[in-house]
């Protein structure tokens, strides 16, 4: 049995240069529009990690919500692993739609399995993403 997950990332104008400060990732492709232009890409493009976040949220989010583990009980879920294959980069403005489904019943080990995928304006950036978060 599963419980369906989703989760919608607002992308705004100035995520990329928010991230770079937190993060050290000051590469071209997310901050000069023109730059990424002139190296073949569509525009400035979303810092890979900065995605991968929100996936991870969003398989936390599975745990904060209660369909996996019953309400009140989200002191005592963490996310144990997470796996992602990117397909395509993410640009500013639309949001990203992140959706899958985890697990009801935890392992042997106490986790339960998460599968997410995620998609900006149809076209989706990562598959196959899977993610183990503890119960107990």
């Amino acid at each position: 049995m599963s419980t369906p997950i989703t989760l919608t990332v607002p992308v705004p104008e100035d995520v990329t240069e928010r991230y770079a400060q937190a993060s050290g990732d000051r590469n071209p492709i997310h901050l000069d529009e023109a730059f990424a232009r002139s190296v073949g890409l569509p525009g400035r493009i979303l810092h890979g990690l900065w995605t991968a976040a929100h996936v991870a949220r969003a398989a936390g989010q599975a745990g904060e919500t209660g369909p996996l583990l019953g309400e009140g009980a989200a002191a005592r879920y963490a996310l144990a692993s997470l796996e992602l294959q990117f397909r395509g980069m993410g640009r500013i403005g639309p949001d990203l739609e992140i959706s899958g489904q985890a697990d009801t019943d935890a392992d042997t080990d106490g986790t339960v399995a998460v599968t997410l995928s995620v998609t900006q304006d149809g076209t989706r950036l990562v598959r196959n993403a899977r993610a183990r978060v503890r119960t107990r």
